[in-house]
Formats: C-alpha cells, sequence, structure tokens
C-alpha cells in the first residue's frame, strides 16, 4: 500500500471542471461575443479573397468529385495540403451554395441558399467560435478561475490576427482549434489520470488500470490537426513529453520509485496505440482519392510502367504524393509582397495583406477598404513581455502550468526559424495561429500572478492587481475596436486608414 500524506492528496486532486451556472454564463457571453463579430457581414467583401481561390475550390472539388479538381482545365489539381480542413470547407459549400469565378459552376446550398461566400467561409467562423469557447473552459481548468478562462476567451475573441483567420476559408484556423482541442484533452487526461490515483492510494489498492479514453480522443484530435497541415507535427514531441511529464509527476506524488522508468515501461503501449490512432485518422482523412481513381498521382506507377498492387499500391503512390510535396514545401522560395520572418511575426513586423480596394479615385484619395491579417497591437506587443515573464514564474514557482504553456508556443514557433535560416523559405505570419492560443495563455498567466492569491491577507495586492489586469483587459478592447474595420474590410476614409498604419511602410500593402 501507498503512503498517502495531507500533501500528495492535496497535489493530486484535480481542479473541479463541472463548475457552477455562474461560469457557463460568463462562458456564454463570450462565445456569443466571439461569434458575433465573426458571422457578421461574413459574406463581405465578394470574392474569393487571398487563398481562398485554392481552397474554396478545392472544397468544392472535393464535395463533388471525391479530390481536388481543375475545372478550368477539367483534370485533378496537384494540392500540397491534406484535405481535412477544404473537406470542412465543402461542408459549408454543401450547406449554402457554390459558385466559380466564372460563374460556370455554381450550386444552391442544401440548407440555404446564402451567398456563396458565405458558405465556404462558414465552416472557418465556427472553427474559430469554437475555439474560443475551449479556450474558455480550458485555461479556466487551467488556472482554477473562471475569470481568468474569461478573460483568456475575450482576449481570443478579440484578437484581431484570430478574428480575420475565422472570417476568410484558409486552413489555417482548422489547424488552430485542432491543436488547442488536443491540449484541451490531454489536460483533462491528466486530471483524470491524477484523480485515478487519488482513489486508489485512497482505497490501497495497486496503481490504476483502465482505458485512458482522453488520451484516445486526444490522438484523434491530433490526427485531425495533422489531416489539415502537416505543421502540426512540430507539436507532437512537445505533447507526447507533455503526457510522460505528467504522468511521471503523478507517480512521484505517491511515491513510486524511479517514477520516470515506470512511465516508460506502463504508458508505452498505450502511447504506440495513440500513434496508430493517429496515422489512421490521417490516412482516413485521404478517403476521397484513395477510393478514387481521379486524384492526382492517383495511378502514378501504373503511369511509370510500375506495378501497382491493390491496396498496397494505392499507398505506395500516396507515399510518392507526399514526397512530390514536401520538396514543394521545403524549397518554396518564389517571393511574394505579404512574406515575412518568424523574427517578425510577434513584433507585427510584416502583416498579411488579404484584401485591397480603393475604387472611384486614385490611391491616397480614395476610401479604403483593406483586410490586414494583424494581431490586436497592444495584445501582441505583450506577447514576448509575458513569455518572458511566464519562464521567470514558472522557474521560481516549478509551475507545471508555466512549462506546459511554454513548450506549446515554443513548438509553434521555433521551428519556422530554421527554415528561415537554412532553407531560406518563404512564410507568413499566419503559420504561427496555433501557437496563438498559447501566447494568450501566456498573457492571462502573468494576470493571474498580478492578481495574486485569495485570502485576507492578500486584500490590497489583489485589488491593485485587478484594477491593473481589468484596466489592461479594457485597453486591449479599445485597441481591437479601433482597428476594427481593417479586420473586416470597412470603407475607411483615406486619412483615417494612414492614422492606422502604426508601422508605417511594414503595414502599408
Amino acid at each position: 500500500m501507498l503512503a498517502a500524506p495531507e500533501v500528495t492528496l492535496r497535489r493530486l486532486a484535480p481542479f473541479d471542471p463541472r463548475g457552477n451556472l455562474a461560469s457557463w454564463y460568463a462562458t456564454g457571453f463570450v462565445v456569443l461575443v466571439a461569434a458575433v463579430v465573426r458571422f457578421t457581414g461574413l459574406s463581405r467583401p465578394e470574392g474569393k479573397l487571398f487563398d481562398e481561390t485554392y481552397y474554396a475550390k478545392d472544397g468544392w472539388g472535393l464535395l463533388t468529385k471525391g479530390v481536388e479538381w481543375n475545372y478550368t482545365d477539367n483534370v485533378p489539381a496537384y494540392v500540397v495540403h491534406p484535405p481535412l480542413g477544404k473537406w470542412l470547407i465543402a461542408l459549408g459549400e454543401w450547406a449554402f451554395g457554390y459558385y466559380d469565378d466564372g460563374g460556370n459552376q455554381r450550386a444552391v446550398g442544401h440548407l440555404v441558399n446564402a451567398a456563396p461566400e458565405f458558405g465556404w467561409r462558414f465552416p472557418v467562423a465556427v472553427a474559430g467560435t469554437v475555439s474560443v469557447l475551449l479556450m474558455v473552459r480550458i485555461a479556466r481548468r487551467l488556472f482554477g478561475s473562471t475569470v481568468l478562462g474569461c478573460a483568456a476567451g475575450l482576449l481570443l475573441a478579440l484578437d484581431g490576427f484570430h478574428l480575420v483567420l475565422s472570417r476568410i476559408a484558409l486552413l489555417d484556423m482548422f489547424l488552430l482549434l485542432f491543436v488547442l482541442a488536443t491540449f484541451g484533452a490531454l489536460l483533462v487526461d491528466r486530471d483524470a489520470r491524477r484523480r485515478a490515483w487519488l482513489e486508489t492510494i485512497t482505497a490501497g489498492t495497486a496503481a490504476p488500470a483502465g482505458v485512458p479514453w482522453w488520451r484516445l480522443f486526444a490522438a484523434v484530435l491530433f490526427g485531425c490537426a495533422v489531416a489539415t497541415k502537416w505543421s502540426a507535427l512540430f507539436f507532437l514531441p512537445v505533447f507526447l513529453l507533455l503526457v510522460l511529464w505528467w504522468d511521471a509527476g503523478a507517480r512521484r506524488s505517491v511515491g513510486v520509485d524511479r517514477p520516470w522508468r515506470a512511465t516508460l515501461r506502463q504508458e508505452s503501449g498505450w502511447l504506440v496505440i495513440c500513434g496508430v490512432v493517429i496515422v489512421a485518422v490521417y490516412l482516413a482523412s485521404w478517403s476521397g482519392w484513395l477510393l478514387t481513381d481521379d486524384g492526382y498521382f492517383r495511378h502514378y506507377r501504373a503511369a511509370n510502367g510500375q506495378s501497382e498492387l491493390p491496396i498496397i499500391g494505392a499507398l505506395q503512390n500516396l507515399w510518392h504524393y507526399h514526397h512530390e510535396a514536401f520538396n514543394f514545401h521545403s524549397t518554396l522560395q518564389t517571393k511574394h509582397p505579404s512574406q515575412s520572418w518568424p523574427w517578425q511575426w510577434l513584433l507585427l513586423g510584416k502583416p498579411v495583406t488579404i484584401h485591397l480596394a480603393y475604387p472611384g479615385a486614385p490611391w491616397g484619395q480614395a476610401p479604403v477598404s483593406e483586410i490586414i491579417l494583424l494581431g490586436t497591437p497592444l495584445l501582441w506587443w505583450s506577447f514576448l513581455p509575458a513569455l518572458v515573464a511566464t519562464t521567470w514564474l514558472g522557474i521560481a514557482r516549478r509551475d507545471w502550468r508555466a512549462g506546459a504553456i511554454l513548450l506549446i508556443s515554443a513548438a509553434g514557433l521555433l521551428p519556422w526559424f530554421y527554415y528561415a535560416v537554412d532553407a531560406h523559405r518563404v512564410m507568413f505570419s499566419f503559420y504561427t495561429a496555433p501557437a496563438l492560443p498559447f501566447f494568450v495563455l501566456a498573457v492571462v498567466y502573468v494576470l493571474g500572478a498580478m492578481i495574486g492569491p485569495p485570502g485576507e491577507e492578500h486584500g490590497d495586492r489583489r485589488l491593485i492587481g485587478s484594477v491593473a489586469a481589468a484596466a489592461y483587459v479594457v485597453l486591449v478592447i479599445l485597441c481591437f475596436a479601433y482597428f476594427y474595420q481593417l479586420f473586416v474590410g470597412e470603407f475607411l476614409p483615406y486619412a483615417d486608414w494612414a492614422k492606422r498604419m502604426w508601422l508605417g511602410n511594414r503595414w502599408n500593402p
């Protein structure tokens, strides 16, 4: 029987995630704010914006052909991202309708005959709204505070970068959602495992057993992330490390000898199963390509005089497709006016211009309609100080929450430095999207440290800290409101537009 001193029981006791009705009312309010700013005027501007010209068409091809399709030349389309995000866009096109650039390929929605732009943007807006919901509940569980959970959700909901990615049919919002959801599932798995250990040592029995359902669900979600964009793989080592770290910590708390070795011995089987689940989900996303004969490279081996066995031949062709796509990603150096480097991203050094129009007069005289992929400046310029403060506080407090936030933030940002320095690959600021929620969590972690722990002895400090934290959130909201027209493409007089170009030529299109 394992000893169970009071300190061990406290360490293992997880935060009660259920909350009271008030916490759900507060969550609902934040999600409502997120939904309103994401769905209002979603079909404007008209037409396909930025890379919607690829993904909206790819979604329609998947819906009608089972694979991405080039309708102009009536041939399979060569694409370099997995299909899942485009399948999700296709669902919106099925529900609300679609048209191509020439108006030749038209379809009314099965549910509502809406503006076609609404169709391909609707799934992305849903993903953005759901990510805010997850953010509130994950931050609440992480910090043990409904106030901090709602603050995290509100900061994410009113970030311009997140808002723009929630209103155009790119893949990055889906990637953000699945990475964040994977972390949330692993967080619940951590609590469930610690609860199981608590029940075990309380009852005086052996180590807990059973199926780690939340861990398996996290594997499903991570498979969805990889099936959206391969860059999700940057997060895999960190998620694996977190699972092992948290499990070893639980074993250490109950007095297990050599907790890391015990964790590797007892959990490796489940981790292998999780790997199988990830691969299975990823392959399932390619089902349209695998189960039809029309996909690009679908019969590559047969077309080049090689044997093509059933099933195995299809997988070999898929491997060749992946090899070609990897070469494309690794060597992409075509210049683009909105490209930027990773060291510019958190400083908002070069945002992406998604849309720009100034009809009726020359530039400098006409009103300007622009959608700029710009984070709310006050929030984004807080990220680097918050990450530094989180590092210091995490070390000083030996706080696992700070470690998790920092590791995932690094996984979403640092690998791109390699591609920038070694390969000089062309890249864009939206590559950092899946790390965004964790940058926000770093800010909220620091706000929580400012507020301090509860208790009468901390009354004055908590009052001052609460006022300072609330003032910061209000200032971020006001900053978001000031730039709002640039996030949704509303027309501004040129002079008002120019006033918002705070970094001059770096933000000018």
